[in-house]
């Protein structure tokens, strides 16, 4: 039997081969099947992945970075753009092994190594990874705020706000739920993402397997399969009813976890409340046959102003950056 050791040896060569470069059919198929023969390799896999990820984006930590003089403590880090693929984003060797060390700090400081209550948390423009006792991976989106509780019976994840995608490791002994309000969602193995917002309904959205849905103790659970989505209203006592949603569509809403934003004809108005969530710099639009216009595209979550520069351009609109703001305009 492999041990832990193994299997992120194994995990951190399949990282660094697709930081070579694109994977060939056959060694995309290769890795799929490695990942799905194991549930522990799911989440060595996902540790090595955020690994790349801040190596990639080493030059986010700003100019004053040292590598020789980094501590592990004082490391934070920002949510920005990154694809399915990876590249190395340094060329100096010394330097993209001290942030691949950095960032696995990051990472593993937050691992539980033991069943218990544990807080995590984002800021605005911030994302995390983080791998559960079990081997269960959350993605916490930006300014996002969980309560982890395992116990020898169950594993139960409170979601106080924003988002969470939750890549869930088989335990039929321990049910994983996730509570919401008064709503909750379970699951056995799956990969599913809730997203709880201030005024809006609880949304949630299942890429792998299936979950229950359930409003309140008083109604029956709605059970939501892959490439499902289902909002559950915040009058308690509405049906929930589940809809289709093409695998591309679930790409375009989980685009978060790359850190980036995707948009499929919405509108200038949605787009500037979705940069709201991720940076300060706010996307004004006073006049409403602006806020109508309609956009599409994939963009970087924490670059307001870019996006709104891109808009104008694609929509024959100036974009004007002033204090705090970037304004469209006619």
């Amino acid at each position: 039997m492999m041990t832990a050791m193994d299997i992120d040896s194994i995990a951190a060569d399949w990282a660094a081969r697709i930081d070579r470069g694109t994977l060939a059919a056959d060694e995309d198929r290769a890795l799929m099947q490695w990942i799905e023969s194991d549930s522990r390799h799911r989440g060595a896999f996902m540790r090595m992945r955020a690994i790349a990820l801040h190596s990639e984006r080493a030059r986010a930590l700003g100019p004053a970075f040292d590598p020789d003089r980094f501590t592990a403590g004082e490391y934070q880090s920002p949510l920005r753009s990154r694809g399915r693929r990876w590249r190395g984003a340094w060329n100096g060797r010394a330097k993209v092994l001290a942030v691949a060390a950095a960032a696995c700090a990051a990472v593993l400081v937050a691992l539980p190594l033991i069943d218990g209550t544990r807080h995590y948390d984002t800021r605005q423009g911030e994302f995390k990874v983080v791998s559960l006792a079990d081997g269960t991976v959350m993605t916490l989106n930006t300014a996002s705020n969980v309560e982890v509780d395992y116990t020898d019976t169950r594993r139960r994840i409170r979601l106080l706000e924003g988002e969470v995608l939750f890549d869930v490791v088989k335990d039929r002994t321990r049910p994983f739920i996730v509570a919401a309000g008064g709503a909750s969602v379970r699951a056995i193995g799956t990969t599913f993402a809730v997203r709880r917002l201030k005024d809006k309904p609880l949304h949630v959205i299942v890429r792998e397997g299936a979950v229950e849905v359930q409003q309140n103790s008083l109604l029956a659970p709605v059970r939501v399969t892959a490439n499902m989505q289902a909002e559950l209203p915040i009058q308690s006592g509405v049906d929930v009813e589940p809809q289709a949603v093409e695998p591309d569509e679930v790409n375009r809403k989980l685009a978060w976890q790359d850190g980036r934003i995707a948009f499929e004809a919405e509108t200038l108005a949605g787009a500037a409340e979705a940069f709201g969530r991720y940076s300060q710099t706010a996307i004004v639009i006073d006049d409403p046959a602006v806020a109508g216009r309609q956009i599409t595209g994939l963009f970087s979550a924490n670059d307001p102003i870019s996006f709104a520069r891109a808009a104008a351009k694609t929509l024959g609109l100036n974009a004007e950056v002033r204090a705090g703001a970037v304004h469209l305009t006619q």
